[in-house]
């Protein structure tokens, strides 16, 4: 890496960190000649890019913005901070980058947001299974609920049913 002060490219790695949910590599690094410090940034060249393949077989530019806002709408007035959104569309893109190269489907990012959620609140989950699932009565909804309460505990299952 060339120095930006005195332009030699002689330096050495002082400390390396991942940052950005583990894209991008944060160095510290001096200079060798004028042992002045900088900091470099590496990640990974995004010419290509994810496309989501959906439902009507469309396909658009996969966009983490999108996972973050429907977190962000079913997480709406739930205890449940900015971070763990964060951290919840972190598993969700590290489980699409691990199994896809260039596609990926909808369904597959749908059913990894209801599985994390699912995880961390119950109610943010129903409220985002019942617009992903698109239920066609109250019936299927009762359905999802009563399962998601049976994977909690058994007397809230008694108190929804009395």
């Amino acid at each position: 890496m060339r120095c930006p002060f005195c332009k030699e490219d002689q330096d050495r790695v002082i400390d390396s960190r991942s940052s950005d949910g583990g894209r991008i590599i944060r160095r510290r690094r001096q200079c060798l000649i004028c042992k002045r410090r900088f900091t470099t940034y590496e990640k990974i060249n995004e010419t290509f890019r994810l496309c989501v393949v959906k439902k009507d077989n469309s396909r658009v530019p996969y966009d983490r913005d999108k996972v973050i806002g429907g977190l962000q709408k079913a997480c709406y007035k739930r205890p449940i901070s900015a971070e763990q959104i964060q951290q919840i569309a972190d598993k969700i893109e590290e489980n699409i980058f691990r199994n896809f190269d260039k596609e990926v489907l909808s369904a597959f990012i749908g059913e990894n947001v209801m599985k994390q959620l699912r995880k961390v609140d119950k109610v943010a989950y129903i409220r985002f299974a019942s617009i992903y699932r698109d239920f066609r009565d109250a019936g299927e909804l009762i359905k999802e609920v009563s399962q998601a309460i049976h994977d909690s505990e058994p007397t809230a299952q008694l108190m929804l049913f009395d």
